[in-house]
Order: structure tokens, then sequence, then C-alpha cells
């Protein structure tokens, strides 16, 4: 039992041969990574999305972007059927996930999500992102998405209205305004985009539902963002081509500059 709990605290992969103590230390790095996605009003989370970073050295990414102030990791997921263009899958995510304790924001860009819902929450995903065009039954699928210990986001592309998640507002811990058109990255942000976000904050009132958006966001748009309603911000080319990431991601965050770096 003593070896049990030293293993149990610091996280560490043991194997027995019953298999018990594996379930058990999933189930603690499982809740370890949702306690650290509670919602909280009047904050804001910095999420970079590694669709911008080298695809040769993801590993190295990620652990840059947690050494330089990022609160989760960012994973775009693309099918080539419902968006334009091929990423990676559940086998990628594994093994990025040993990489970093940060929460992974996995959104799926992919016709029929359901078959491999399992899958990418297996793979390490904390919050699972689909779109409402994706979902025959988009309410059964965020219900499936919370069953596997997940939090259960909705994309919104430009052209999709609020009024298509009427319904399952309930179901929902993140929503994701898109603020381009999925499929790529480095396109600049569509200015409607404040309205939208505005009226969501509006009609989601006071329940804790991430308002994330993804796409083109910078230090140079990212308070008008904030100010519209949201607390999720995702960003790539910003931070990943920017020649000071720790600033790049405080900027976006809206932090200060440290009093000896202030000018």
């Amino acid at each position: 039992m003593g070896l049990f709990i030293f293993y149990h605290v610091f996280g560490c992969s043991v194997f027995s041969r019953s298999g018990q103590w594996v379930v058990l230390l999933t189930l603690f790095y499982d809740t370890l990574s949702l306690i650290m996605i509670e919602f909280e009003q009047n904050k804001t989370w910095v999420a970079p999305s590694i669709l911008s970073a080298d695809f040769a050295r993801l590993g190295n990414a990620i652990e840059a972007i947690e050494a330089n102030g990022a609160d989760w990791v960012h994973v775009d997921v693309m099918d080539g059927m419902f968006v334009p263009n091929l990423t990676i899958g559940p086998p990628v995510i594994q093994s990025l996930r040993k990489e970093t304790d940060l929460p992974f924001d996995v959104h799926l860009m992919i016709e029929q999500p359901d078959r491999y819902l399992q899958d990418f929450r297996d793979a390490g995903a904390d919050i699972i992102t689909v779109h409402v065009e994706a979902c025959t039954h988009l309410q059964r699928t965020l219900s499936q998405i919370r069953k596997l210990g997940a939090k259960a986001g909705v994309s919104l592309n430009p052209a999709t209205p609020i009024s298509s998640i009427e319904n399952v507002l309930d179901d929902l811990d993140l929503i994701l305004v898109m603020s381009v058109n999925p499929g790529f990255g480095g396109q600049s942000f569509i200015p409607n985009s404040l309205k939208k976000i505005q009226a969501l904050r509006e009609r989601i009132a006071d329940r804790p539902i991430f308002i994330e958006v993804d796409g083109g966001i910078s230090p140079k748009n990212a308070h008008n963002v904030k100010q519209a309603g949201a607390n999720v911000l995702v960003a790539g080319s910003a931070v990943f081509g920017s020649a000071d990431m720790k600033e790049a991601i405080r900027s976006i965050r809206g932090e200060p500059l440290p009093k000896e770096c202030s000018l």
C-alpha cells in the first residue's frame, strides 16, 4: 500500500498483474487535468495552437509553450473531408500527452466525430470540441463526451448561427467561436466575429461555459476579443511566430509588463 501511495502522488506509470494500479493512476491523472480547467469568471486562458508549430518538433514546442506561460494546449484535428486539410490523430496526441500536464484542448474538425470520441479521450484529450454541422445528433455527442470524462465543446464556424446550439447550452462546457474559416492557420481575424461573441456572452448568461475564440488572434486584437466576452484565446502564428514567446502569451492574456521591463 505504501508503494502504491508513493506512485499515486507522483503520477508515475505502474503496472501490476491485476492492472488495478494502472486504472487508479489514470483516474487520478484525469481528475487532476479537469481540476486545471475549472471555469473561473474574469480569467483569461491562452491556448497556443500547435498547428502553427514545427511538426517535426511537436514535443519541444509543447515544452516551450508550457515554460512560457501557456494555460492549455490547443490541438487541431482535421480529416481532409470536413475541412480541406489533414493533421494528426489519436496516436500523435497520445505520444505528446507525456510531454506536459497542461490540459489538451482537442478541436475535432472531422466528419462523424462520434466514431472517434473514445479514441481521443483515451489518447489524453481533456476537452473535446465538435462542430454543429458534423454531428447528426449533437446533444447525444456532447453527452457522450461528458460520459467519457472530458469537457464538452461545440464550435461555430463564421456562418454558423448561435441559434444552432440554443437547445444544447446546458450540455456544454465550452463554445468555440471560429473567427476564420477552419482548415488552415495564419488567416486574418474576421471583424464581425466580435458581434457574435457579444451575442453569445449575453445568451449564455451566468452559465459556467468557456467562450473560446480561434483564428487570427494576436496581441493587437486580443483586448477587443476579451472585451466582447471571450475568456479563452487560441493563438498559433502569434505565439509560434514570435521572437519572444513569453511576451506574446503575456500580451494576448493582457498581463502588464513586469516592472523591470516597463518603459
